[in-house]
């Protein structure tokens, strides 16, 4: 993989865990996510009149990809409304290349280096680990508490396999576009709009909420439409399932940005997991 591409993919990863701990930081869960979801759509919106217009054969990816953008905002929201941050962002970051890497072959004809097969496997590896560890280490829970993780568990799992969707739509829709740019503008214009027609039952709490968390809607916006560009415009130049799990080194710096902004614990035992992180990703870099 070109060292230009591996770079990209890796300031997208930093904006994508970025983003995710706006959300996680947010007071309401699903309203903080629709602020995001809303702020990539209005960021998008008026710079759509000076960019290429997606060939006509992606337009079908691109409305079945809205479609599951918008079952991962409110996935995303429901995992990190019942677990942490260093919980739920690793099973759903760290699963879904796996999926994506299993199912990049038959669906994409892809075929990937030996040293990119390690990679793969390397920093699934260590993401899941870190689930792992952080399972192990939760004993002295409560009922309670337990029941709250089993369920952030379950919507974090849900939404690898969704994130594993709209991954390989994705691949294929931007290929056949002819413009990554505006295919991904016109994505999250129509998650937008998608995600505000299901949430209809918060509309009456989204203007007072919007208004105090403006920041958080333009930069959570900004942050994850630049993270999902630079993916996109990654896939156009690699193959998928190594920029997909390349792009899982968000982990290293969502374990950071937990640790010291979200005053999450990083127990001891989470460094093995991020070493094999690191190691994958300079696998990558050398495959």
């Amino acid at each position: 993989m070109d060292s230009s591409v591996v770079t990209v993919v890796l300031f997208a990863a930093l904006l994508h865990a970025t983003w995710n701990a706006l959300v996680k930081a947010g007071p309401d869960k699903y309203l903080t996510t629709l602020l995001v979801a809303c702020g990539a759509g209005l960021v998008s919106l008026p710079l759509l009149p000076f960019i290429a217009t997606p060939a006509q054969d992606s337009w079908p990816w691109l409305i079945a990809s809205a479609c599951c953008q918008v079952i991962y905002y409110r996935l995303l929201a429901a995992a990190y409304r019942h677990g942490d941050m260093s919980q739920a962002y690793p099973l759903m970051r760290g699963a879904a290349p796996l999926l994506v890497a299993l199912a990049s072959v038959p669906l994409l004809g892809e075929r990937l280096h030996l040293s990119q097969d390690i990679a793969v496997m390397l920093i699934c590896g260590g993401v899941l680990t870190l689930t792992i560890l952080r399972g192990a280490n939760a004993g002295a829970d409560t009922a309670a508490n337990r029941g709250a993780r089993r369920r952030a568990t379950s919507y974090a799992l849900l939404n690898a396999a969704v994130i594993a969707g709209y991954t390989m739509i994705d691949a294929v829709g931007v290929r056949r576009s002819g413009a990554p740019a505006a295919y991904t503008m016109w994505l999250f214009v129509l998650t937008a709009v998608m995600l505000l027609l299901c949430s209809t039952h918060r509309w009456r709490e989204l203007p007072a909420y919007a208004r105090t968390h403006l920041r958080v809607m333009l930069l959570g916006g900004v942050g994850t439409l630049a993270s999902y560009g630079l993916a996109l415009w990654a896939m156009t130049q690699a193959p998928v399932a190594a920029v997909a799990a390349l792009r899982e080194t968000s982990i290293l710096f969502a374990a950071a940005i937990a640790a010291l902004f979200l005053r999450e614990r990083l127990a001891p035992g989470r460094i093995l997991a991020i070493t094999l992180i690191a190691c994958g990703a300079i696998v990558m870099r050398l495959g």
